[in-house]
């Protein structure tokens, strides 16, 4: 049987075709939707590594350059992702990390269920309480509470909400100044987003209140809290709702807004850290991990430094405050079924016609 000649335009666009495929089998990261990836250290490292996050850039680079003063041989591949992203891309190709770092507890306390995250022991770890690690597999350093970011702007001749309840009421007695401008996150897109999400509808029945009242103003969503925080500095936003007030108090214009924690209960996350099963630098990677947690409990001191220290004695005290706890009753709500009902009523409420 004779095959046709291929023609010169389909033979091109083969070859392209083909080079494509193996660039992204040589760098696989490029399969995943990077938001920032940025390199640390020198050129001629002898080793690099690899570390997926969902912390900004520019908040957790202090970390990185504190590590590298330490381990001047070492580079470090820095890839920003979605939490959704990076629980998508360690469960493919956990080869390709060496750390993982996100703030969606529920989805890093899966990635640890699963198998996908290594043990690690040190003489730091052995410092790190209870209740902040979980079967020598996944880290707390950070504790972060979600908070209320308000335009000063928006809000000038209004009492600043205090709770939940004062939100609700300033919402619904004045529709048209917060028409368009109150946002959150889109829960199908963000994990820490439904993670919140779930802990305060859980804690109370004002979170479906509040979700209505933000769905009959045409809520603005979002994939995340930086991006957020950027509308409500613009201008664009005049309510942002559960953004990481870490990370709004770390920016330069963060005198446009206020940053008010929740004053009937406020969620507080710990963002965790863990070593890729898949990792090809484990002592390297291990040595970072111990990095990041002297930093957190044992106060070594890092400029630029912008998330709390946190207590060896237990968590910070506060009547207001609500931490997420970390353990496999986090995977409570990742439960297809439960997720799917759970997306289906938030649907209904904050996306109306």
């Amino acid at each position: 049987m004779r095959i046709p000649a291929l023609s010169d335009g389909l033979i091109r666009a083969l070859t392209l075709a083909l080079t494509l495929a193996c660039i992204i089998a040589a760098h696989p990261v490029q399969a995943l939707d990077v938001e920032d990836r940025r390199r640390f250290g020198p050129d001629s490292a002898a080793q690099v590594l690899r570390i997926l996050s969902t912390a900004d850039t520019d908040v957790f680079a202090p970390v990185i350059r504190a590590f590298l003063i330490q381990e001047p041989d070492i580079a470090v591949d820095y890839i920003v992702a979605s939490s959704g992203a990076v629980m998508a891309a360690m469960t493919k190709r956990p080869q390709d990390f060496d750390v993982v770092i996100s703030s969606a507890m529920d989805l890093q306390t899966k990635l640890a269920n699963d198998g996908f995250a290594l043990s690690h022991r040190s003489a730091t770890t052995e410092t790190i309480p209870d209740w902040a690690r979980w079967r020598d597999h996944l880290f707390a350093f950070t504790r972060e509470p979600a908070t209320l970011v308000l335009s000063r702007d928006a809000f000038r001749g209004l009492p600043l909400p205090r709770s939940r309840q004062d939100l609700i009421a300033l919402l619904r007695q004045h529709p048209d100044r917060f028409h368009g401008r109150v946002g959150t996150y889109d829960l199908r897109a963000s994990g820490l987003g439904y993670l919140f999400a779930t802990q305060d509808a859980r804690m109370s029945e004002s979170y479906w209140r509040l979700t209505e009242i933000m769905g009959s103003l045409d809520a603005q969503l979002y994939c995340c809290s930086s991006a957020m925080i950027d509308a409500v500095a613009r201008g664009d936003l005049a309510v942002a709702y559960n953004v990481l007030g870490s990370y709004a108090r770390a920016r330069p214009d963060a005198d446009r807004y206020e940053i008010i924690q929740p004053q009937d209960f406020t969620t507080v996350m710990l963002r965790t850290a863990l070593i890729s099963r898949g990792t090809q630098a484990p002592q390297a990677a291990g040595r970072f991990l111990d990095h990041m947690l002297d930093i957190a409990w044992l106060g070594k001191t890092t400029e630029g430094y912008e998330f709390d220290r946190l207590s060896q004695t237990g968590p910070a005290s506060g009547a207001h405050l609500r931490y997420i706890r970390l353990g496999p009753g986090l995977l409570v709500h990742l439960d297809r079924f439960k997720k799917d009902s759970f997306l289906r009523a938030w649907e209904s409420a904050i996306l109306q016609d």
